[in-house]
């Protein structure tokens, strides 16, 4: 009777422990995804005000899906939950909002912090605007047979 009342407590236990793992991922991948979004949102605002988007046509929604996963490769982390990169994504929403901000040289020296230094806001910094510009390069390589097409079209 003791050693059932034990296995009966013991087997309680873990799927108490169970639940708690359970809710605990269930956590950290919502806030994972808010972090993710919230760094999406940032490009998108950021490629919609994007000229070279503007001359050549192109989608400000399919260039964000394409600068965010380039990005993301040059972001710390080994894999898209892992702690570093979602604080990355954090740092790179705050870089991208420079724009919008009135005492940019108050929001450098905060960036500054962030990153840990000059050279890695430096860094972050390179990694976004090499995909920026690797994702418009591969968007206008797509997209030329397209324009090849409505031009034999024309003649």
């Amino acid at each position: 009777m003791i050693v059932t009342l034990l296995l009966f407590t013991s087997y309680q236990q873990i799927k108490s422990m169970k639940k708690l793992l359970l809710v605990c991922t269930a956590t950290l991948f919502l806030t994972a995804c808010a972090d993710k979004e919230n760094y999406e949102s940032a490009v998108l605002l950021e490629m919609q005000a994007e000229k070279d988007l503007k001359d050549y046509n192109l989608d400000p929604q399919e260039m964000t899906d394409c600068v965010v996963e380039m990005s993301s490769k040059g972001m710390p982390g080994a894999f898209p939950f892992d702690p570093d990169r979602l604080a990355s994504y954090q740092k790179y929403t705050k870089m991208l909002s420079m724009r919008t901000i009135e005492d940019k040289q108050k929001m450098l020296e905060e960036l500054r912090t962030l990153f840990g230094s000059p050279k890695e806001l430096a860094d972050a910094h390179s990694n976004y605007t090499i995909s920026v510009m690797d994702c418009l390069a591969a968007i206008i390589k797509k997209s030329e047979p397209e324009i090849e097409e409505k031009e034999e079209k024309e003649d």
